[in-house]
């Protein structure tokens, strides 16, 4: 039997076939039941709205206004390379390069662009180069054969010549799927569906009583298709990066370095968020067209800069693999979560008998050790929390009711919804907020590999590191921080006691003074695609103290809203 390390790197490049068993879904099938529910969306409300009009106007109004939205589409479609051609040297200097520049940079990618297109009878797609080096690349056009791919310097700064071919195979994959025909289509469907909505919410001010209440349901049931068409097309662009990934893995033979490619961008991405005041406008520019989301770049990328081997990326993929709220989160994403892209490219391998760079077996063992029920319980248990003023405003409402009734005090009806909403407020302050003083000093990679940590419910947290910039993405006057320790770095978000005034004045004066300080901040950390922390207290080496008040308002609101209920109980006590 063969050893693990006597297991090949890589697969052959040519002729391998890989199953996608319970990964990403069916491509075809995604796209089309997309489509198609899209479609039945637009149709749907279309007669539903032909049913209320009276005269030929709005009818004929309708029409054309669908008309011109295909028709802008379509043009756009067809036109948008050369516009996007035109941005992208505008915004990022990208220049056109040839195959045998490309070939100095990266010769694997060379022979992986010239095979595909050979093979799929594709034209070679234009190839362009960003002098940035925050690795990236992307893919746009309207047909395969007027494709465009693009990559930054960055990406052979960071990856080697096998993991730059499987990105640029990843991308081929986008062309080869034409993924920009359907995505195109279905969201000029969505845009189509807010059309019939916005139609439908105008026409419900006028005509019948009857025609109203049919015009404002359709509004209604426009609306609803316009959320779940944006929820189809993120699926639908989740499910192409599965299918895009698979591509490059079968066309290479090489899922390992790719899987490696992904953690490396993050890396560089990192390192080079690292380096900058502000975030890059090629990451923040490109976030939807880009291999990776730069948003989920920090955890995977602190791990492994600071990562002798893989067991440390593993622990932070733990939170992707089975929190419930990487899940749900993931719903408003274009791309699955890194942990999630891994694991199936590790399928891969192991399909083409492999040895694998990232152990997920390792880690989804672990992960089936994790207590479930805290997982669970505590993802449902935030939900109720994130409802919490109204769970006690209804309360409050259904009690003063009932209270009022009984007691021919009417007044309560009007008094226990406003209690009830700010005690709601209050348990919600104080769960998404917890007692601070027991803080325990740890570092960024540590809170990154909890598993059970979450976005609602902060954990109280010392850091001490760095200052390194400012963390609103372009923006000059942004009061958020970027902290930089031994493992990694976390964004910091601090509030005023004088709302967004208060914050403006602080990015603005001092923001920049506290830059490259050394300091010691206390706060709450949460998780999400981007973690953070909330930050309580910051003090700098040179003995500035700065304090940010995240609970301020919420317990002067609260705190209102209890007061005011207390007063009208007793004011307008007035039994019948």
């Amino acid at each position: 039997m063969t050893s693990e390390s006597q297991l090949p790197k890589r697969g052959p490049m040519a002729g391998v076939s890989l199953a996608m068993a319970g990964v990403g879904g069916n491509l075809a099938l995604a796209s089309g039941v997309t489509m198609t529910l899209m479609f039945g969306m637009v149709l749907v409300l279309a007669l539903g709205v032909t049913l209320i009009i009276n005269s030929e106007n709005p009818v004929l109004g309708l029409t054309i206004a669908i008309a011109v939205t295909l028709a802008f589409n379509l043009a756009a479609f067809f036109i948008s390379p050369w516009i996007m051609d035109l941005t992208q040297k505008w915004l990022y200097g990208t220049r056109w390069v040839d195959l045998t520049e490309l070939e100095k940079k990266s010769p694997e990618s060379v022979e992986v662009i010239q095979r595909v297109c050979s093979q799929k009878n594709l034209k070679q797609p234009r190839l362009g180069i960003i002098d940035d080096q925050n690795p990236t690349a992307f893919t746009y056009g309207s047909l395969p054969n007027s494709a465009r791919l693009v990559v930054s310097e960055g990406l052979f700064t960071y990856l080697d010549d096998d993991e730059v071919s499987t990105v640029y195979a990843h991308e081929l994959g986008h062309i080869v799927h034409w993924d920009f025909a359907v995505m195109t289509v279905a969201s000029t469907l969505v845009q189509i569906t807010y059309l019939v909505y916005v139609f439908a919410r105008r026409m419900g001010r006028s005509g019948s009583e009857k025609a109203k209440d049919i015009a404002q349901t359709v509004s209604l049931v426009a609306y609803i298709f316009y959320i779940v068409g944006t929820y189809l097309l993120l699926y639908l662009s989740r499910t192409r990066e599965y299918f895009a990934d698979h591509f490059a893995a079968e066309t290479t033979g090489n899922p390992n370095a790719l899987s490696r490619a992904l953690v490396k961008i993050a890396y560089g991405l990192v390192e080079e968020g690292q380096k900058a005041k502000e975030p890059s406008r090629l990451v923040e520019g490109t976030r939807a067209l880009g291999i990776y989301d730069h948003k989920a770049a920090t955890s995977t990328g602190t791990a492994y800069r600071v990562s002798g081997g893989t067991a440390q990326i593993g622990r932070v993929f733990l939170w992707d693999l089975f929190n419930p709220w990487g899940s749900w989160m993931e719903l408003n994403s274009t791309h699955p979560l890194t942990g999630k892209r891994v694991r199936a490219l590790s399928t891969y391998a192991e399909q083409l008998g492999l040895e694998i760079e990232f152990d997920m077996g390792r880690v989804v063992g672990e992960g089936r050790q994790l207590d479930k029920g805290k997982l669970y319980g505590s993802f449902f248990l935030d939900i109720i929390l994130y409802g919490a003023p109204f769970i006690g405003f209804l309360g409050g409402a259904i009690l003063g009711v009932v209270l009022g009734t009984s007691s021919g005090m009417p007044n309560l009806a009007i008094a226990s919804p406003l209690i009830g909403l700010g005690i709601g407020i209050l348990i919600k302050t104080l769960v998404m907020y917890p007692n601070y003083s027991q803080a325990r000093e740890t570092d960024v990679l540590s809170l990154m590999s909890d598993p059970y940590a979450s976005p609602l419910r902060g954990k109280p947290a010392k850091l001490n590191g760095e200052l390194i910039g400012r963390g609103d993405a372009g923006y000059k006057f942004g009061s958020d921080l970027k902290l930089q320790d031994r493992s990694g770095m976390l964004f910091l978000r601090y509030s005023s006691r004088f709302g967004p005034i208060g914050n403006f004045l602080f990015g603005m004066k001092k923001v920049q003074n506290l830059i490259g300080m050394q300091v010691d901040s206390v706060g709450w950390f949460r998780r999400g695609i981007a973690p953070w922390m909330d930050l309580i207290q910051l003090e700098t080496n040179s003995g500035t103290t700065v304090n940010s008040y995240h609970r301020f308002w919420s317990f002067i609101l609260g705190g209102g809203s209890i007061l005011l209920g207390i007063v009208l109980a007793v004011v307008l006590k007035t039994p019948v």
